[in-house]
């Protein structure tokens, strides 16, 4: 999955260095990234080299996070547009960047960044937020409120009728990825994240689940997101009774029926889970 970099090293503990001159920098505008590529291979530009564009780099660079020996920046509050050879990459187009690594590096750090952008100022008393200075968060310096990186949590699905699991796709309306998925949804107020996926099962295709267990969970700084991963069996009836506004297709697959056209396990939790039916490993 994307997050799985080894043997790169990611490090996410607060630190508040001073940028280097071969430290890398994830700058990002309207929904993309700040790149180079060349033949599906990905770049970030060094901190050196926006320094020629923009001197005031080494006192606005925000630290981010350390990948081996590098440390990761971002730039907050400036307005930054394209520069030589470098060009906005679109979010989306990260799944398909190489290597994932540094794929990894670039949403992750996209996560980063809209969380600062989107807490600039309190939301109780409206003074601006500052860097709380030993942790991963923010500080009002009037009221004394604190702000931490919003992680919501979710749930990714494979309800399994004997040798056979259920796949999805969204509607057009509720979602752009148009690729074979599991039944998925957000964790609500007050749910375990078993109830949520009892409730998702129910509420995208109609069906009742038993015997619910854990698979694996990832980070998916796409949409901001902790997903869990879970396998579980139909209980009752395998009739699938679809929510149309959410869902464009929802089918039972055996082994040899899975589509080609499905969520990638390199990139996805998803993926991975369908791979693991698919060779028989649950």
């Amino acid at each position: 999955m994307i997050q799985d970099i080894a043997p790169h090293r990611y490090d996410v503990a607060y630190r508040m260095p001073e940028a280097g001159e071969n430290d890398r920098m994830l700058i990002y505008n309207k929904g993309g990234l700040l790149c180079r590529v060349e033949e599906d291979s990905v770049s970030y530009p060094s901190v050196g080299a926006i320094a020629e564009v923009y001197p005031d780099i080494y006192k606005e660079a925000a630290f981010f996070f350390r990948i081996d020996d590098r440390n990761y920046f971002g730039l907050l509050n400036a307005e930054f547009g394209p520069m030589e050879n470098y060009f906005f990459l679109p979010k989306e187009k990260l799944r398909s960047v190489r290597p994932i690594w540094k794929a990894f590096a670039g949403i992750t750090g996209f996560q980063l960044h809209n969380w600062y952008a989107a807490n600039r100022y309190c939301s109780s008393c409206r003074t601006k937020m500052q860097h709380h200075g030993r942790e991963r968060a923010l500080v009002c310096p009037d009221c004394g409120k604190i702000i931490y990186p919003q992680i919501c949590p979710g749930v990714i699905v494979g309800v399994i009728n004997k040798d056979r699991i259920l796949m999805t796709k969204y509607a057009v309306s509720h979602s752009k990825f148009k690729k074979y998925a599991l039944v998925a949804g957000y964790t609500e107020v007050g749910e375990s994240l078993e109830d949520t996926v009892r409730r998702e099962v129910m509420e995208e295709v109609g069906l009742k689940v038993k015997n619910i267990r854990y698979y694996k969970s990832q980070p998916w700084s796409f949409t901001d997101t902790l997903l869990t991963g879970f396998f579980c069996d139909v209980d009752g009836s395998p009739e699938i009774k679809m929510d149309e506004e959410e869902l464009s297709a929802a089918e039972w697959f055996g082994r040899d029926e899975i589509p080609p056209e499905r969520s990638e396990a390199e990139v996805s939790l998803t993926g991975e889970m369908i791979d693991a039916f698919l060779k028989n490993q649950i």
